[in-house]
C-alpha cells in the first residue's frame, strides 16, 4: 500500500526532471521562422533549356536522280524529299537569390551552361524571361537579369566571418519543390575539391539535393554567406557533405561579370603539392605546411620574381599557407599587377620575396615529355638505370636538367613507383643536370632519413620521398 501510494508521487519527480533537463536544450536550439519569412520572398527557381544531341534522326534520302524510273517514282510518292531530324530539348532546374531591386540574380553556372532559355520563377509564381550576363565555370557562378522594378531581394553578409559550428539554413527548390528550408552547422571552411582550385568551399551538413544548386546558404542574422553548389554522394543523394561557394568569392565574379562580362584572376605560374611529414623532414621543416612548388614555368610572374624549384611558400602576404590548396585561392582573389610577398624556405633557410601578380590565362599550358634513346648508366644505389638527356629533350620537356630513367632495377626505385620514360630533376634537393651528377649525389645520399626526388612524368612536376637503409 505504502509504494502504491508513491508511485504518483515518483512519476511527477520524474516528469519534473525530464522537463528541466529537455526545455533548456529546446531553448537552445534556433528558431528559423523569423528569417525564412523575411528572406524566402528572394529565392527564385530556374529553369533553364538546353539543346539536347538528337536521337532518331532518319539516314540522308539517295539522290533519287541517280535511281532506275520505276524506282524513283516510288520514293518520290512515298518519302518526303528533305526529312528533318527530330530535336529534342534537355531541361534542367536550380535555385537563385535576387540581390538587387532591378533584377539581377546569382546562382550556379552548371544551372544554366548552355541554356537557351532561362526562366526565373519568382516566390509569387510568377515567371519572367532571363538574360545571361556571365559565367565563370571556374567558381561555378552565374550572374541572370530579370526585368523588374522593387523586387525583394537577400541581405548579403560575409563568409569570412562565418565560424565552425555556426547554425546555417538553405532555401532551394530540391527536385522541384519549390522553397524547401533545410538548416544545419559549418562542418569545415576553406576546402578544395577536385578541379576546383579557385574556390575555398564552405562545408555543412545542410541536406542539399538536386534542384537547390545555385541557391543561398543563409547565417543566422539572415544574411546570404553562399550559394549551395556541390554535394558528395555515392548514392546520387544527399549524404551529410554539402559544399557552398562562399559569398565573398561569389560577389567579386558577379561584379566583374556585371562589369566587364568576365572574370579576371591573379596567377603566379607555378604548380604546387602538399608537403607531407616525410618532405617537411627532408626540407628542413618543423612540421609539414606549405606549398611545395614542383614546377615554374616559363616567362610567368613567378619565374620572373624568382621563385624557384623545391621553394616551399609558407605565406603569402603576410598570410599563412597551412596548406597547398590554400595558395591558388589566396593568388586568385589578387588582381592582375598587385605586388605580392612571398615568404619561402629555399634551401633550408626562410627568405622574402616579391613578386607582381599576373593574370591567369584563359587555359592552361600543356607540357609535353617524351622519350629518349641517349646512353644509360646504372646506379644500383637507388635500383634504377638512367640516360642522358639531350637538347631537344629537354627543350620538349621544357627543363634545364635532369635524367631519364631507362629501367627499374630494384629497390627504392620499385617501392617509391618510378616507372620507365620519368625524368629526375632533382636529388635530396640539388639540381641534377645529368648522369654524372646523379651518380654523385646518389653516392652522398644519407642513410635513415627522408630524401626528396623531383620527377617529370607526362608533363607533370612532382616530389616524392624515400628512406636508405645504408
Amino acid at each position: 500500500m505504502s509504494n502504491l501510494r508513491f508511485k504518483p508521487l515518483l512519476s511527477l519527480i520524474a516528469a519534473l526532471w525530464l522537463l528541466a533537463v529537455w526545455l533548456p536544450a529546446r531553448a537552445q536550439l534556433p528558431d528559423f521562422t523569423p528569417l525564412v519569412e523575411e528572406a524566402a520572398p528572394a529565392v527564385v527557381n530556374i529553369s533553364s533549356t538546353q539543346k539536347a544531341p538528337s536521337r532518331g534522326a532518319m539516314p540522308p534520302m539517295p539522290d533519287l536522280d541517280d535511281l532506275p524510273p520505276i524506282f524513283r517514282d516510288f520514293f518520290e510518292r512515298s518519302l518526303p524529299r528533305e526529312p528533318r531530324p527530330r530535336q529534342r530539348e534537355a531541361q534542367s532546374l536550380g535555385s537563385g537569390f535576387i540581390i538587387s531591386s532591378d533584377g539581377y540574380i546569382l546562382t550556379n553556372n552548371h544551372v544554366v551552361a548552355d541554356a537557351t532559355e532561362i526562366i526565373v520563377r519568382l516566390s509569387d509564381r510568377s515567371e519572367l524571361k532571363a538574360e545571361l550576363i556571365g559565367t565563370d565555370p571556374r567558381s561555378d557562378v552565374a550572374l541572370l537579369k530579370v526585368d523588374g522594378k522593387n523586387l525583394p531581394t537577400v541581405r548579403l553578409g560575409k563568409s569570412d566571418e562565418l565560424k565552425v559550428g555556426e547554425w546555417v539554413l538553405a532555401i532551394g527548390s530540391p527536385f522541384g519543390f519549390d522553397h524547401s528550408v533545410t538548416a544545419g552547422i559549418v562542418s569545415a571552411k576553406g576546402r578544395s575539391l577536385p578541379n576546383e582550385s579557385y574556390v575555398p568551399f564552405i562545408q555543412t551538413d545542410v541536406a542539399i539535393n538536386p534542384g537547390n544548386s545555385g541557391g543561398p546558404l543563409f547565417n543566422l542574422k539572415g544574411e546570404v554567406v553562399g550559394i549551395n553548389s556541390q554535394i558528395f554522394t555515392r548514392s546520387g543523394g544527399f549524404m551529410g557533405l554539402s559544399f557552398a561557394i562562399p559569398i565573398d568569392v561569389a560577389l567579386n565574379v558577379s561584379n566583374q561579370l556585371k562589369a566587364s562580362g568576365k572574370v579576371s584572376r591573379g596567377w603566379l605560374g607555378v604548380m604546387v603539392q602538399e608537403v607531407n611529414r616525410d618532405l617537411a623532414e627532408s626540407f628542413g621543416l618543423d612540421k609539414p605546411s606549405g606549398a611545395l612548388v614542383a614546377e615554374v614555368q616559363d616567362d610567368s610572374p613567378a619565374a620572373k620574381g624568382g621563385l624557384k624549384v623545391g621553394d616551399i611558400i609558407l605565406a603569402l602576404n603576410g598570410q599563412g599557407i597551412e596548406s597547398s590548396s590554400d595558395l591558388p585561392h589566396r593568388v586568385g582573389v589578387l588582381n592582375p599587377g598587385d605586388k605580392a610577398r612571398l615568404d619561402i624556405v629555399r634551401e633550408g633557410k626562410r627568405r622574402t620575396i616579391d613578386i607582381q601578380i599576373g593574370e591567369l590565362p584563359s587555359e592552361d599550358d600543356a607540357l609535353l615529355a617524351k622519350g629518349s634513346q641517349g646512353e644509360a648508366r646504372s646506379n644500383n644505389r637507388l635500383g634504377v638505370t638512367v640516360a642522358e638527356l639531350s637538347a631537344e629533350q629537354r627543350k620538349s620537356m621544357d627543363t634545364s636538367g635532369g635524367v631519364l630513367v631507362r629501367e627499374v632495377t630494384g629497390e627504392p626505385a620499385a617501392s617509391i613507383g618510378l616507372r620507365p620514360g620519368d625524368v629526375i630533376t632533382h636529388l635530396n634537393n640539388r639540381l641534377v643536370d645529368g648522369t654524372a651528377t646523379f651518380s654523385k649525389i646518389t653516392r652522398e645520399l644519407p642513410a635513415g632519413r627522408s630524401v626528396s626526388m623531383r620527377v617529370l612524368r607526362q608533363g607533370r612536376a612532382s616530389f616524392i620521398t624515400f628512406r636508405l637503409d645504408k
